[in-house]
């Protein structure tokens, strides 16, 4: 039976049927993979800001940058608004993929979510040169 409260025992069932732990180390391995996933979320948030302040910035040197500026096929959009995309796509899985973790109501995935994101902000976006970024992630998980 599914838990619609928050509870904090060990036996949990993340995402998948085949992902559920019935053992403290399982657990505390699964926590762990949470964990890391919310700080890989950052990472690529962070990134994904990154290539778009590069994009839309001039080249400061005066040097030709062909990659940036040429268009794909008649597309009208640059290869790094591609890319910017396909990264914004990736981070909207991982971000929705830890919504639903959080969604099975364990208290112990819920913290291991809210640290991990936390430690991601801090380590990857907290010295962002540029404060005035508006970040544009319309996914409330961000």
């Amino acid at each position: 039976m599914m838990h619609m409260t928050f509870y904090w025992g060990t036996n949990v069932t993340i995402l998948f049927d085949a992902w559920t732990t019935s053992s403290y180390t399982s657990y505390a391995i699964s926590l762990l993979l949470c964990f890391l996933a919310a700080v890989l979320y950052q990472f690529i948030e962070a990134w994904r800001i990154k290539l778009k302040l590069l994009a839309s910035s001039p080249p400061q040197s005066g040097l030709n940058v062909p990659l940036i500026q040429s268009n794909i096929a008649g597309a009208g959009k640059s290869p790094s608004k591609v890319a910017g995309a396909v990264v914004f796509g990736i981070n909207s899985a991982i971000g929705y993929m830890l919504m639903l973790a959080i969604m099975s109501f364990n208290g112990g995935v819920f913290v291991a979510i809210v640290v991990g994101i936390a430690a991601g902000y801090f380590v990857f976006r907290s010295g962002d040169e540029d404060d005035q970024v508006v970040v544009d992630n319309p996914c409330a998980c961000a």
